[in-house]
């Protein structure tokens, strides 16, 4: 296709656009003004696949402000995260755009922007692929702006191909707008991590005379390092050792949201307030979130030790460095998060701390969101019988899966147009559903190549960068100069190990806090009959944990223990010792007896504890029997199940010896925590006046 060009007049918007952006003297690159001068063509399709911080959102805002000058509508930007978003309404502010977001965190603002939409007071809408999926927002909104629309923006556009499937099933349901959309409309999709296979299929989804502009993925600026064979404790000690270290402030990641906590207070364990950190989760309220990614901005801490819910968007011009605790399974993920450094930079640090045990996250991520076809009937079969709209809850309880797979299968089904989301609940369409093997295997098949390549990465087996390149399809893969590979060494100032006395200090310091364990309030229902809150005298105290998922200060000596050794039986022993001398100041009561609970996780672990504990605290030792050949339930195993195997499996052989007692109750292991609330229920109903709860291992 031909080349739009802009006019004279337009080249006065654009460069009032992008020195507001950029500063004065700022222009356009020649790719970005192509972009621009297509979108102001009527029904113009562009995809945009360029590196991160090249400048797309750029295209966008100076595409807008012609847009709105021409007397158009506004823009509606499809948009993934709410940190992106705001950093998104921040930059339309600059280049004199009024724009409002409408996400989950701003409820109470929704009505007002409408209304601002409705009366053409905003030049940009941001919201996200939730939202867009939404009947409620589609019908309100959507059809509000209808052909009045003056831009659609499809950000992170990799997520609209099947790369999408894991990442937010909504996503695909923009290619449902898509198709409402007037023709007139042009579209911009916009990523930095598409290869061949993606940029194509995203393309025909815009259409057949969509224009592709790609560019090069290097990034001169990034040092890329790989630094191996460290332990668990070696990794938390090697960040603790080298944030002083690093340039600027930067970002840390890690796979866990327990891994994000334990490692800013590693950090804070070592250096105090010498060197400012803070964990981000998607867990933290939105408002927090907020505050602390602007705490970074600032440069009023040193790093966020982050989950992947600080990935893709935020923008940070001089962030100087990006470490990962963990490979991620994909270098389309990687690539997406260490691009957030060195934007505006000449150098900064990428470092990756791989370990053996991130394969078995892989392994689970790879399966977790491909439909197992015998549960997706059973959830049909549910709606389809079912008298009207019904809840997730709802079917939870009919099918017998797990919510949170209730959730990803409805939404899967729905971008297939087999249920639909209204106001009151989900309904079957009508329209049949197939199970597309072939698809789920290419989808099996793409995260098993790209595994592959971060094996490749982990063992430097050649140049860094050119790997993440070629990944990505880039023809312009080569080996870049810098990395750790090309120079046969870690750049300064990295080091291969952590200091000793570190890895000493963070383990100790580890050890000596313990996690709140909240009881559960709530029966299940479903098939342990049982529903609602459970009644106070049945209730189990708050406890306490000692190893949290897997904990690094604790991995290797409860693995030991698992097998029996004397010694770290004994250092897990002593460790609940000191969990209860912490303990103590909060108890309600002084406990007065011991009772173990074995639920298979480590066989002879509760027994030992809680008799060393009997001993050391001079309790009397109770006992709880698990009865039943069958196995204990496995994770996949809805609530209602579990709890009632368990109501089946634990018994009280001596009630008499609990009445009126104080019971610690001390659990091996546990997940749920169903078998805790059970054995809680049984010991107060047997006479106990209270129990506490110390599991030794909570695992996720």
């Amino acid at each position: 296709m031909d080349h739009a060009t802009l006019t004279a007049a337009d080249e006065t918007v654009v460069s009032q656009v992008i020195e507001a952006l950029a500063g004065p003297g700022a222009r356009l690159r020649d790719d970005q003004r192509t972009a621009v001068a297509a979108l102001v063509e009527p029904g113009s399709r562009v995809l945009v696949v360029q590196a991160t911080g090249w400048g797309k959102s750029a295209v966008y805002w100076c595409a807008t402000a012609l847009h709105r000058a021409a007397g158009h509508g506004p823009t509606l930007v499809v948009s993934p995260l709410l940190s992106l978003m705001r950093d998104q309404v921040a930059a339309a502010a600059k280049a004199g755009l009024r724009a409002a977001t409408i996400n989950s965190s701003n409820v109470r603002d929704w009505s007002a922007i409408e209304a601002e939409l409705a009366d053409d007071r905003l030049d940009v809408v941001l919201v996200s692929p939730e939202r867009l999926a939404n009947p409620g927002f589609g019908a309100r909104v959507l059809r509000q702006m209808g052909s009045r629309l003056g831009l659609l923006v499809i950000d992170e556009a990799h997520a609209v191909s099947d790369w999408g499937h894991d990442f937010r099933p909504d996503y695909r349901r923009v290619s449902d707008v898509l198709q409402q959309l007037n023709p007139d409309t042009p579209v911009l999709a916009t990523t930095a991590t598409a290869n061949e296979r993606v940029t194509d299929d995203v393309a025909a989804q815009l259409g057949e005379a969509t224009l592709v502009l790609r560019g090069p993925l290097a990034r001169a600026s990034l040092e890329l390092a790989v630094v191996d064979r460290l332990s668990p404790i070696q990794r938390y000690a090697w960040v603790v050792d080298h944030l002083p270290r690093l340039p600027g402030s930067g970002i840390v990641y890690v796979l866990t949201v327990a891994d994000a906590e334990r490692l800013a207070q590693a950090v804070q364990v070592v250096h105090g307030d010498a060197v400012p950190v803070a964990a981000y989760t998607g867990q933290l309220d939105a408002e927090v979130r907020h505050r602390l990614e602007d705490d970074l901005q600032a440069n009023r801490i040193k790093a966020l030790i982050a989950t992947s819910a600080l990935g893709m968007g935020y923008d940070k011009p001089d962030l100087g460095f990006v470490v990962h605790v963990g490979s991620p399974p994909s270098p389309v993920s990687y690539y997406q998060q260490v691009g957030r450094a060195g934007r505006a930079i000449d150098h900064a640090s990428v470092v990756l701390l791989p370990s053996p045990a991130d394969e078995g996250v892989w392994d689970y991520f790879a399966t977790a969101t491909i439909p197992v076809e015998p549960e997706v009937r059973r959830l049909l079969a549910a709606l389809e019988q079912a008298d009207g709209p019904a809840s997730v809850p709802q079917l939870e309880a009919e099918t017998g899966l797990r919510r949170t797979k209730v959730d990803l299968y409805l939404k899967q089904l729905a971008v297939a147009g087999v249920t639909e989301r209204t106001p009151d609940g989900w309904l079957a369409t009508g329209q049949p559903w197939v199970f597309d093997a072939a698809h789920y295997e290419g989808v099996l098949a793409v995260r098993r190549r790209e595994a592959a390549i971060m094996r490749a990465y982990t063992r430097g087996e050649r140049c860094l960068m050119q790997l993440l390149q070629e990944s990505l399809d880039d023809a312009t893969a080569a080996p870049c100069g810098r990395c750790s590979v090309c120079r046969n060494t870690l750049p300064a100032p990295l080091e291969p190990e952590p200091r000793t006395d570190t890895v000493r200090a963070v383990a100790t310091g580890l050890r000596g806090s313990a996690q709140q364990l909240d009881p559960r309030k709530m029966w299940p229902g479903g098939e342990f009959g049982a529903r609602g809150r459970i009644p106070q005298g049945l209730l189990a105290d708050v406890g306490r944990v000692l190893v949290h998922a897997d904990a690094p200060e604790w991995a290797d000596t409860l693995g030991a223990a698992a097998g029996g050794d004397e010694a770290a039986l004994g250092e897990v022993a002593d460790g609940c010792v000191g969990v209860l001398s912490r303990w103590r100041a909060d108890w309600p009561a002084r406990p007065q007896m011991a009772v173990a609970l074995e639920t298979g996780g480590y066989p002879g672990l509760a027994e030992h504890v809680a008799s060393h504990l009997a001993r050391v605290g001079r309790l009397e030792l109770g006992r709880l029997a698990v009865a039943g050949d069958a196995p204990p339930p496995d994770r996949e195993v809805p609530s209602d199940r579990e709890a009632a195997y368990w109501r089946g499996a634990i018994e009280v052989p001596d009630a008499a010896a609990v009445a009126g007692r104080v019971v610690l109750l001390v659990v091996d292991a546990t997940r749920s925590q169903w078998a805790v609330a059970v054995a809680a229920a049984k010991l107060r109903e047997a006479g106990a006046a209270m129990v506490l709860p110390l599991v030794i291992h909570r695992q996720v």
